[in-house]
């Protein structure tokens, strides 16, 4: 094979970038509507405070009602909760009406699981789980850092969805989106934000009701009650309602988020279960 001059070899590849160059149309945003360009930018706005502090520990309240509209005691419940958000692995102990509390639990909060949602730090931009995970799954880890730079790409518009409608209500816009494409996973349906910082308010988003054994699933939809701690959005409510015919026990549920705080550290110990055994005298409260 005939070998081409090192100086010959530079100017063709420069050629070559050249064309590439100019034969790629600059973007365009002329495609998108005022709305899909709205929602990218709330997006960026809900980026900049990724990732979340490392920790995070909260209280998580859940409420249902049986069918026939009594307190559903035994799925009804009270934790405090100790969470790393890296892989979301958490210490977890019910709550008793007294003093009382319950044994170390190994959590794993997450939406559109067979488990309690959250944490509340949770990216709520995030899309679905392809499919029912076991809690001994961890996700994979949101960036800590920005890549090199090795070139400048504009992205345009948000893929995912397509908005609908933008109206305006008090302090608040409020968007509604299609998914673009596989609903199932791209599970916001609604999204209001302060109309002058883009910060999230509240959201409407689908989710799943798992009835044990877990091979019962129906479709739900989440209201997101949004607030701000220490300059970053975090999950304060949820509300969730099922949206077919389902009309047993916990067709709605409330889940309620309290107490959040941010430590800088906590033990290694708190995120290995099979440590608790060693710990139980100094397990937190």
């Amino acid at each position: 094979m005939q070998c081409i001059p090192a100086k010959r070899l530079s100017n063709l590849f420069a050629l070559i970038a050249a064309l590439v160059v100019s034969a790629a149309p600059p973007p365009s945003s002329a495609a998108l509507s005022k709305g899909d360009e709205l929602l990218q930018k709330i997006r960026e706005v809900f980026r900049s405070h990724r990732p979340p502090p490392p920790y995070v520990t909260y209280t998580l309240v859940r409420e249902q009602q049986t069918e026939q509209g009594y307190t559903d005691f035994v799925n009804s419940y009270t934790y405090h909760i100790w969470c790393r958000s890296s892989d979301r692995a958490a210490l977890g102990r019910k709550v008793f009406r007294d003093d009382a509390r319950g044994p170390l639990e190994f959590l794993r909060p997450e939406f559109n699981q067979a488990r309690d949602p959250g944490p509340p730090t949770a990216d709520v931009f995030e899309r679905a789980p392809a499919r029912p995970q076991p809690v001994e799954v961890a996700p994979t880890p949101e960036p800590t850092g920005m890549p090199a730079v090795i070139g400048s790409v504009t992205a345009i518009g948000e893929l995912e969805y397509h908005v609908i409608a933008v109206k305006t209500e008090g302090d608040l816009l409020h968007l509604s989106l299609r998914p673009i494409r596989d609903p199932d996973r791209n599970r916001l349906r609604e999204v209001y934000v302060d109309k002058t910082t883009y910060e999230l308010r509240k959201l409407v988003a689908t989710d799943k009701l798992f009835i044990e054994p877990g091979t019962e699933v129906h479709p739900q939809l989440f209201t997101i009650t949004m607030g701000m701690l220490d300059g970053r959005p975090v999950v304060t409510a949820i509300h969730g309602v099922t949206t077919d015919d389902y009309s047993g026990d916990g067709r709605e549920v409330d889940y309620t988020f309290k107490d959040i705080k941010f430590p800088s550290a906590l033990p290694d110990w708190y995120f290995e279960a099979r440590l608790y055994a060693l710990h139980t005298s100094e397990a937190p409260l």
